[in-house]
């Protein structure tokens, strides 16, 4: 059994029971042993190659700007992207592009834009509302089902805290919801850490200690399933399986606790209609457990994962590599590992 097999194996649970719980079932419940991510819902988050998107244009051969660069990853097959802004080098059209304009590369190339790490308030007041008000006319514009940010809902580690970010993202939630929009909240590592919510309290008041219960788990909890979603990074989810394994409980002790990420999916995978398929090696020197790598090239287990979190053919993963961008040493190879990691990501059955 590989590296990669035997991890998936530890981390395996059956999804089945889930998505009868949650009254969803797929069109075609035929699914069988065929492919894991379907033709259109193989996508890719465009931070993965924002060097080419941002370039000034050159001579290198390599696409640049959105018109180029969103027809090649057309050209290798992706069907779905999401927006991690919306602005190219201001020379390519001699201003900024448009909402407008860029649905019309959108749809020129068969593409549908599935979400976005736009701007969430973190505050709600009327100026804030505005704002995201606008963030909701863009995502309307380029035809979008979800839109979110790709920032955790708060850095805090305090349940207040959390409470107070429960009730924004309720109230937003519903805003989205009003206009036809999912939204959802893309995840990081320490959103996974234990929630500090008992035990004694520090000079400030606050909790010390925790009842074991994590972070985004405890979100998940307390927001409204109709108006609150989520898009696991699944690179990020198996970072905090490797940093987050004690806590100390009310009482003082130090508590063992191993995170499973396919688990927390399977339990309720309608709420997380998005993901981030990033791959990662493992690497024991590594602070985070492991070196981001092309999917396919690591030890992350998408085949085992995709294949039972539940609800199979709903989800809508996004391929993302932070460190994809080659520089000008090597211009190119965003859109190689784009090429790499579709290949992967299409060939994985079950």
């Amino acid at each position: 059994m590989s590296r990669r097999r035997m991890l998936g194996a530890l981390a395996g649970v059956a999804g089945a029971a889930a998505v009868g719980a949650t009254g969803w079932a797929p069109a075609a419940a035929a699914n069988g042993n065929g492919l894991l991510v379907p033709t259109g819902k193989r996508g890719i988050i465009l931070y993965s190659v924002r060097d080419r998107i941002s370039a000034v244009p050159d001579t290198s051969g390599v696409p640049y700007g959105f018109e180029r660069v969103l027809a090649r990853l057309a050209e290798i097959g992706y069907r779905e992207v999401e927006f991690a802004g919306y602005n190219q080098h201001t020379s390519i059209l001699g201003r900024q592009i448009t909402a407008a304009e860029l649905r019309k590369i959108l749809d020129d190339n068969g593409l549908r834009a599935n979400g976005a790490h736009a701007s969430i308030p973190s505050t709600i007041n009327p100026t804030t509302l505005a704002a995201f008000e606008q963030q909701l006319d863009i995502a309307e514009t380029l035809g979008m089902s979800h839109v979110g940010t790709g920032s955790d809902p708060t850095g805090s580690n305090y349940k207040a805290d959390w409470d107070t970010a429960a009730e924004r993202w309720n109230t937003l939630g519903e805003l989205a919801a009003a206009r036809g929009l999912k939204l959802y909240t893309h995840n990081h590592d320490a959103a996974y850490n234990f929630l500090l919510d008992s035990g004694p309290l520090d000079a400030l008041g606050r909790p010390t200690r925790s009842s074991g219960v994590r972070k985004l788990e405890y979100f998940i909890a307390n927001t409204n399933p109709e108006y609150v979603w989520f898009e696991m990074d699944i690179y990020w989810a198996h970072v905090a399986q490797h940093r987050f394994r004690t806590y100390t409980d009310p009482d003082g002790v130090t508590r063992t606790s191993i995170f499973d990420p396919l688990a927390v999916v399977a339990a309720q995978p309608i709420r997380f209609p998005l993901f981030h398929a990033k791959d990662g090696a493992f690497n024991p020197a590594n602070s985070a457990g492991y070196d981001m790598v092309p999917l396919g090239q690591g030890d992350i287990d998408y085949g085992n994962f995709f294949a039972n979190m539940g609800a199979k053919g709903y989800h809508n993963p996004m391929w993302e590599q932070d460190n994809a961008p080659g520089g000008a040493a090597d211009p190119g190879r965003s859109l190689r590992y784009a090429q790499v990691s579709y290949q992967h990501m299409s060939g994985l059955r079950g």
